[in-house]
């Protein structure tokens, strides 16, 4: 059974940097594109940044010149190197997986595994 398992939440102050890990199980291999999404209380689910087979990237406008998504083929860990954080960041960010595409992609119709989250809390 493929899993996904986030860590690397906490709680920063405004301007502070975290490192979010996803770690894939049940697998040899990623799914073709992979991804991270946020969750805040009151919101809709927003996808902050993806990655394909060929390591290209897409972000969320409000991930743009502050996240980097990337991934570890060797220990199967996807990261999202998150910097410059605002409490507007503050939210629950799962990592998902998917093989219907080979492109990164932030639509969600994509993704099939996901995992069960890791909070992160900026404070002002």
């Amino acid at each position: 059974q493929v899993q996904l398992v986030e860590s690397g939440g906490g709680s920063v102050q405004t301007g502070g940097s975290l490192r979010l890990s996803c770690v894939l199980s049940g697998r040899s291999y990623f799914p073709y594109v992979m991804a991270w999404y946020r969750l805040a209380p009151g919101k809709e689910r927003e996808g902050v940044a993806s990655i394909g087979r060929a390591d290209d990237t897409t972000y969320g406008d409000s991930a743009k010149g502050r996240f980097t998504i990337s991934k570890d083929r060797d220990k199967k860990i996807l990261y999202l190197q998150m910097h410059s954080l605002k409490p507007e960041d503050t939210a629950m960010y799962y990592c998902a997986g998917g093989d219907g595409t080979w492109r990164a992609t932030l639509e969600d119709i994509f993704y099939r595994v996901w995992g069960q989250g890791t909070q992160v809390t900026v404070s002002s």
